[in-house]
């Protein structure tokens, strides 16, 4: 019974659809990537490109359908851009320190890592726009 009910608590609206909306935000990367590699753009350029157009999709997916944040005054929706992008930066970042430490440092399996890793950047993610970009007024944060 008492899995049940932290199962309950955990598995709302909000973290289902955020978990919902990831997927379709890595598909929205994936897309724009393969997209622009097989018209032969560079790589390097495809990534950078399907990672802004993606943390951009996730933005506003986030914005209005998991965390149902409707102001839309210019500022407060530039002010939450720039945090969010900022965490998606940073957790970039972190993902990158983390699949060296585990495949070049540990000598994991890079698959096994990725997913690992994944999971860590998900979590991480949703930690920062539910408690630092899109918390309600009436949230205090951490």
């Amino acid at each position: 019974m008492m899995i049940k009910k932290i199962w309950d608590k955990v598995m709302n609206r909000e973290v289902i659809s955020y978990l919902f909306f990831g997927v379709l935000t890595t598909l929205v990367n994936w897309a724009v990537y393969a997209g622009m590699v097989k018209t032969g753009i560079d790589y390097r350029i495809a990534t950078a490109a399907a990672w802004v157009v993606s943390v951009l999709f996730a933005f506003i997916v986030n914005k209005i359908f998991v965390f149902q944040s409707y102001d839309l005054h210019l500022g407060f929706v530039m002010k939450e851009i720039v945090s969010f992008t900022a965490c998606r930066a940073a957790s970039g970042v972190m993902e990158m320190v983390f699949m060296v430490m585990m495949v070049s440092w540990l000598n994991m399996d890079e698959y096994v890592s990725k997913v690992l890793v994944s999971i860590v950047v998900v979590i991480v993610n949703y930690v920062f726009s539910k408690l630092f970009i899109f918390r309600k007024s009436e949230e205090k944060p951490l």
